[in-house]
């Protein structure tokens, strides 16, 4: 995420919020941001929501995630919202949404589905 410039913007219990300002890096071949970086902060916004209600000492992996491409993502920075919508024991269910935002208006170009699994007391190693 430090490489592609994602910065978490809100952290609350299984919602979290992720911006990714826009720079020519992170497009594709028709200036929109590419599906690449649209997906990865879907990803991360998920899995780091899962990870708010795993016990601590946890970490988090993705299991299987599928995201549609709903309209261009062009704007001033995209917002990756991760929502859970079941957390269990060992695997969790997210729903993904990824809007583009351009003057203050919001267009919803990506939505998505994710399962995580929680590998409980086995900390990040990094």
């Amino acid at each position: 995420m430090a490489h592609l410039g994602a910065e978490l913007a809100d952290v609350a219990p299984g919602r979290v919020v992720i911006r990714l300002l826009f720079r020519d890096e992170l497009t594709q071949q028709n200036g929109f941001f590419h599906a690449g970086a649209t997906s990865a902060i879907a990803d991360s916004a998920g899995g780091y929501a899962g990870l708010t209600l795993f016990p601590a000492g946890s970490s988090v992996l993705t299991v299987e995630y599928k995201i549609n491409l709903l309209a261009p993502a062009q704007g001033d920075h995209l917002e990756a919202i991760g929502s859970v919508v079941r957390s269990g024991r060992t695997l969790t269910a997210c729903q993904l949404e990824v809007f583009a935002v351009a003057g203050g208006e919001r267009t919803l170009v990506a939505l998505g589905q994710q399962t995580l699994i929680c590998l409980q007391a086995k900390p990040d190693s990094r």
